[in-house]
């Protein structure tokens, strides 16, 4: 029961469409008629405000990492990987949006936060330099997450490393649209001059 308690923890706070509800309150309008659809910060920063578009990234961590703290301190490790499942597929499959939410990293990377603090830290890093070279956030979480899986392996307790298999595959999925367009050269690049 607690593993299903936990579950529907992380499900209930990782459908919260904080992007959707951002961008409304600020005047943006509604993101899902603008560039991919998505609800996501990436998209989010395609209204034209930065600002917006960051918190909607630190909520859409934070909606990962709280279900997975509360579930960890009180059902333990286990149900603690239930809530980081349940949040992220909350936020790909919100009950809320008729079950079309975004494509899960950053709720991803804020689950991995509460999971394994120095994956998370890793998965950030390689998402930098791989922005910072080639300016495509969908290629930054692809190379991201396959890096957190392959270090999983090393650095990860228990049954974690399989679990971060799967969700590596679900990042993966989510983007196969992204890939597509990656492989075409298509992919649009991150445009960091929008204003506040």
């Amino acid at each position: 029961m607690h593993l299903i308690f936990a579950i529907l923890l992380g499900y209930v706070l990782g459908s919260v469409p904080f992007g959707l509800l951002l961008a409304r309150a600020a005047g943006l309008g509604d993101v899902r008629a603008i560039g991919s659809g998505n609800i996501g910060a990436t998209n989010v920063l395609r209204t034209g405000s930065r600002s917006i578009a960051a918190l909607t990234l630190l909520f859409d961590i934070l909606k990962g990492f709280v279900p997975v703290i509360i579930a960890a301190r009180l059902w333990g490790a286990e149900a603690a990987i239930g809530a980081a499942a349940g949040a992220i597929a909350g936020h790909i499959f919100p009950v809320w949006l008729g079950f079309k939410g975004g494509k899960g990293v950053a709720t991803y990377l804020g689950a991995l936060a509460g999971l394994h603090w120095p994956l998370a830290v890793l998965f950030i890093a390689v998402w930098l330099v791989v922005a910072a070279l080639w300016r495509r956030s969908a290629l930054s979480a692809l190379t991201a997450s396959a890096a957190v899986t392959a270090a999983g392996f090393v650095m990860a307790p228990g049954h974690l490393p399989i679990v971060l298999v799967v969700m590596a595959i679900v990042i993966f999925i989510t983007h196969r649209a992204n890939i597509l367009r990656l492989l075409r050269n298509q992919e649009p690049t991150i445009d960091f001059s929008k204003k506040a």
